[in-house]
């Protein structure tokens, strides 16, 4: 079973059906089993970007009790190289939950990562100088 991780955009996108992504990121995700995994970065912003759309927020919280997200905690071990990322990719300021999920595709070895935000994963690299393979294929 592939293991993917999941970004902020998706996770909103498929919470919200009047987001402009709602429905290729459904259909992408009839594609992936279960549970797709992201981080507390992750979550902080789908809270901040759902938090004027109460229904959509009480769906972030059941989806995870259903197991359909799931949290992966970062260790004080990662700091080292959360902040080592942050730096080496400072001309594109990147966030901290998209260096999170870096930092967990490495550590995990999972090379799959469904996001929207193609300008910043296309750029990012793992430490083999590997891409990351991303979802959905097209948006």
């Amino acid at each position: 079973m592939r293991r993917v991780i999941v970004d902020t955009g998706p996770i909103v996108a498929i919470l919200s059906a009047s987001d402009r992504h709602h429905e290729i990121c459904v259909e992408t995700l009839k594609e992936i089993n279960p549970p797709l995994i992201t981080t507390w970065p992750v979550l902080t912003e789908v809270q901040y970007l759902l938090r004027q759309n109460p229904t959509a927020l009480q769906g972030l919280f059941l989806a995870f009790e259903q197991g359909l997200f799931v949290l992966e905690p970062l260790s004080p071990e990662a700091l080292p190289w959360l902040q080592k990322i942050l730096n080496k990719y400072q001309e594109i300021t990147p966030q901290l939950a998209d260096v999170s999920l870096m930092y967990l595709a490495e550590t995990k070895a999972i090379k799959t990562i469904f996001t929207l935000d193609r300008r910043d994963f296309s750029i990012y690299r793992f430490t083999n100088k590997q891409a990351p393979s991303l979802l959905p294929s097209s948006v």
